[in-house]
């Protein structure tokens, strides 16, 4: 079982990349840290420091983030594109943000890629910090927190969960994987998009 293989520290390393960093778009943090409770339930994590460990680092992951939008400003746009960076990702983050406002840390957690570029918008737009850092918090711990105890509470009420387990792991994979399949399928830029990175990627390998 991989999250066992990487531990309770490679659990909050992936959440931290996910929440800060460029790369982390690609990171099943929602599966992910609902199977990390689901193995707490199983005692295999201690769910303690399990949902504490993963809080702490999607706050600090968000807040890597905003330094990196506030740093880098409106230059990020003319980035080059990678197979990590896309910049349509960051413009649906930036559509995203200039929606909802600072109400976007929050909602984006929940939300794939979007959870990924939304602090980095938070930067570029210069988020008043302490603003930033309220609902960075409250975010935070409702998905991170959250997510996690759900799967445990999940594990924890079923009978002989642990029979269940691929299964459920599983569907919830399936589950937070839709709403971008969904996008891309609906979209015909990002369907291009994904086309094109998807023939790069195979042919540099």
């Amino acid at each position: 079982m991989f999250l066992q293989t990487i531990g309770l520290l490679g659990v909050i390393a992936i959440v931290f990349a996910e929440s800060g960093l460029f790369i982390g778009f690609f990171l099943p943090g929602d599966s992910l840290l609902f199977t990390a409770g689901f193995l707490a339930s199983q005692h295999i994590f201690p769910i303690v420091w399990l949902m504490i460990g993963c809080t702490m680092a999607a706050i600090v992951g968000d807040n890597v983030g905003y330094a990196l939008g506030h740093r880098m400003g409106k230059k990020i746009f003319t980035r080059e594109e990678s197979f990590f960076f896309h910049k349509n990702h960051l413009t649906r983050a930036k559509v995203f943000y200039e929606r909802y406002g600072a109400k976007t840390i929050v909602f984006a957690r929940f939300i794939p890629v979007v959870r990924s570029f939304a602090p980095i918008m938070a930067g570029v737009g210069n988020m008043h910090y302490k603003t930033f850092l309220y609902y960075n918090i409250v975010g935070g711990a409702l998905w991170a927190a959250g997510s996690t105890g759900l799967g445990y509470a999940l594990g924890s009420i079923i009978p002989g969960a642990s029979h269940y387990f691929f299964p459920i792991v599983i569907l919830v994979i399936i589950l937070s994987f839709l709403p971008p399949i969904i996008h891309i399928l609906k979209n015909k830029s990002e369907r291009r998009a994904a086309w094109r990175w998807v023939k790069k990627f195979f042919m540099q390998s």
